[in-house]
């Protein structure tokens, strides 16, 4: 009897992906990615810290199955993390094999966390972040989550509780519960992603609050992949005003998640990634501290390479003969005082600019067009 072939639309999925959207520039900025329960596993013959590392393993090798350049963003329990060196080990081993550098993925912890399991969990973030993962916390709001966890550290993304978030829009108490903890965020120098997103009012009504970075159904059908375009919802009227003092809202707020690659990475390579992501501006070339080397504007980069014998001359060459130095702005400058940094260099006056830490490594980027938006208001 002959075989009969399975659609693929019948079979159960690998994984998952969900697009993380910048509000600001209607791009696709990052990639979540979860991973399919073990195929006729019962959930209490596994240990289920083994089994959430398992689970993050694979979304990251379904993920890399994609070809995408864009950071990958991975859930985890914060019980994993407690479980001892050997499950952190077992982790970075997995996911260096899919080919990801530490620098290239966002571990999102879930999960409460209660006195008993604080220690180990807070030596277990710590240890992530210094082998160079970008550290988040979900559930903020809702979430058994000391507030001094967020200021132990440097945390990359706060998501927020999906209820909390849902309910705001209707609950004037929980409204001002998230605009707190943006603000906090703010504060914090760090990400708030609104997840779950299903109507267009709640997209509006968290960008109203301060929040660049979302996801949900409304943005992307149930079997979104990398290059697939997302929805954009547009607000009918114009922003509020937002009420700075001081020097204003400094650069970490406007910063977004940074393509990198290595430095040695060839110009082929480079071109491979632009053209895996349209909305990809530039890359940012790396070393092996995630220092940045120099940068790679699209624009420039793609014009160079569509000269008379241009790929054939550069492709197999490294990038960075065609990439030009890094414009580094620390992570705690104002964003005026970055925007007058952008100006001094006319040629290049609108080049994404590079936000470092204290020690110069490369946290993200920052699109001037965003800085002339958010100080014009």
């Amino acid at each position: 009897m002959p075989a009969v072939e399975v659609p693929d639309a019948l079979l159960p999925a690998r994984a998952v992906f969900q697009p993380v959207v910048d509000l600001g520039s209607g791009t696709v900025v990052a990639v979540e990615a979860h991973a399919a329960p073990a195929a006729g596993s019962a959930p209490m013959r596994f240990d289920p810290a083994s089994e959430d590392v398992r689970r993050a393993v694979e979304a990251a090798r379904a993920a890399a199955g994609l070809g995408t350049p864009l950071p990958l963003q991975i859930g985890l329990r914060a019980e994993t993390l407690s479980g001892g060196d050997d499950l952190l080990a077992e982790l970075h081993h997995g996911l260096c094999e899919t080919g990801r550098r530490p620098q290239e993925i966002i571990l999102c912890v879930a999960g409460g966390f209660p006195p008993a399991l604080r220690p180990p969990v807070s030596t277990a973030l710590a240890r992530l972040r210094h082998t160079g993962y970008l550290v988040g916390l979900a559930g903020l709001g809702a979430a058994h989550a000391p507030l001094d966890l967020l200021a132990d550290g440097a945390s990359y993304l706060l998501k927020l509780d999906p209820e909390l978030v849902r309910r705001s829009g209707s609950e004037p108490r929980r409204a001002a519960l998230v605009a707190g903890l943006v603000e906090l965020a703010h504060r914090l120098e760090t990400h708030v992603l609104a997840p779950q997103m299903a109507t267009r009012e709640q997209v509006l009504h968290m960008r109203d609050a301060g929040v660049r970075l979302v996801q949900g159904p409304v943005l992307a059908p149930p079997g979104w992949r990398p290059g697939m375009p997302v929805t954009i919802p547009v607000a009918a009227r114009e922003e509020p005003a937002r009420a700075d003092a001081g020097l204003g809202p400094r650069v970490s707020e406007f910063t977004l998640p940074a393509v990198t690659m290595p430095h040695t990475a060839t110009a082929g390579e480079v071109l491979d990634a632009l053209n895996a992501e349209a909305g990809i501006t530039s890359i940012v070339l790396v070393d092996e501290r995630q220092r940045p080397r120099c940068a790679v504007d699209r624009t420039r980069f793609l014009l160079r390479l569509s000269g008379a014998y241009g790929h054939a001359l550069h492709a197999r060459r490294p990038a960075v003969r065609l990439a030009d130095p890094p414009r580094p702005v620390p992570r705690t400058v104002p964003a005026v005082a970055a925007l007058r940094a952008a100006g001094r260099e006319d040629e290049r006056v609108y080049d994404d600019l590079v936000v470092v830490d204290e020690v110069g490594r490369c946290l993200g980027i920052v699109r001037v067009a965003d800085l002339i938006r958010g100080l014009s208001r």
